[in-house]
């Protein structure tokens, strides 16, 4: 399980994603108290692949294996992880998108291996690219534009 609080002023947004091994992502529960009243989202993936968000069974996500949280690079850890690409692999991906508004749609992405430590993910549906940088454990260290570790 892991856990994660982003401060931003005025309000928070509390995530917790449980993963199994390896790196098999199963739920993803977020609170954000942003605005005047929380939002609550609850996302399942079970073991026979299907997908529930708020105990709604969504079969649109039913090619996705991850959880992209747009407000956290922890999702592009687990991608990176399960794949265990090697320099020069890439692998096309859905994920269950969940946005900014906790609204959340299937998203197809891209993931190449360019070195040892970097990574250039890719959205298949815009023109959205970055260059990921990750540590030894595959942890974002920098997401131009959007993260970077502290």
């Amino acid at each position: 399980m892991i856990a994660a609080a982003i401060d931003f002023r005025p309000g928070m947004v509390d995530y917790r994603v449980r993963i199994v091994r390896p790196w098999l992502f199963r739920e993803l529960a977020v609170v954000d108290s942003r605005g005047a009243h929380a939002v609550r989202r609850r996302v399942i993936l079970d073991d026979s692949g299907r997908w529930y968000v708020d105990d709604v069974e969504r079969p649109d996500l039913s090619g996705a294996r991850e959880v992209d949280l747009a407000i956290s690079p922890l999702s592009s850890t687990l991608p990176i992880r399960r794949l265990g690409l090697e320099i020069g692999e890439s692998a096309e991906i859905v994920t269950a998108y969940v946005g900014d508004d906790l609204d959340v749609s299937a998203d197809p992405q891209r993931y190449t291996r360019i070195a040892e430590l970097r990574y250039l993910y890719e959205s298949l549906d815009s023109v959205f690219s970055r260059e990921v940088t990750v540590d030894e454990h595959g942890l974002v260290l920098d997401y131009p534009s959007l993260f970077q570790r502290v």
